[in-house]
C-alpha cells in the first residue's frame, strides 16, 4: 500500500485514539475514512469480518450500538511496517458496560493502512472471549 501526503499512519492512529474516547465514541472516525476502505475483523462471527467501502463500514457501525463507554485506551506498542503506509498497533481497551456498570478491557491488534491522509485498510483482531464476557456480565 502506497503513502503520499503529509499525514502519517501514526498521526491517524493518534486520532482514532481521541475518537474512542469521545462522547460519540468511534474508532475509525468518518472523515478519517477513505471511499475504498476495508475492514476486516477475522475473528468476529461469520457475516461480520469483512466490509467493503466506507458506506458499508458506517452503515454496519450505526446498527450495532455498543453499550460501552471506553474511558482508556492504552497503547501495548506501535510497530513500522516496510510500507510507510501502514502500521501495527497493539493496545488495550477499556471501558464500562452502560447497560451493567461492569468495568472491563480487552486486547487487540490492529493493522492500519493509511493513503492520502485516509483509512484505507484496518484489520484488527479482537479478543473476542474478553468482549463476550462483559457484554454478558
Amino acid at each position: 500500500m502506497t503513502h503520499s501526503g503529509a499525514v502519517t499512519p501514526r498521526e491517524i492512529y493518534r486520532r482514532m485514539r481521541e475518537s474512542v474516547l469521545a462522547e460519540d465514541a468511534t474508532l475509525l472516525p468518518a472523515e478519517l475514512l477513505a471511499e475504498d476502505l476495508v475492514v476486516e475483523t477475522p475473528f468476529s462471527p461469520p457475516g461480520m469480518r469483512r466490509y467493503e467501502g466506507r458506506e458499508a463500514w458506517l452503515r454496519f457501525f450505526a446498527e450495532r450500538a455498543l453499550p460501552v463507554r471506553f474511558h482508556e485506551i492504552r497503547d501495548i506498542a506501535v510497530h513500522d511496517t516496510a510500507d510507510p503506509g501502514v502500521i501495527v498497533v497493539e493496545y488495550e481497551l477499556s471501558g464500562t458496560v452502560t447497560t451493567t456498570g461492569v468495568t472491563a478491557s480487552a486486547t487487540f491488534v490492529g493493522v492500519l493502512g493509511v493513503r492520502d491522509g485516509l483509512i484505507r485498510l484496518w484489520r484488527e483482531y479482537q479478543d473476542v472471549r474478553a468482549i463476550a464476557e462483559a457484554l454478558a456480565a
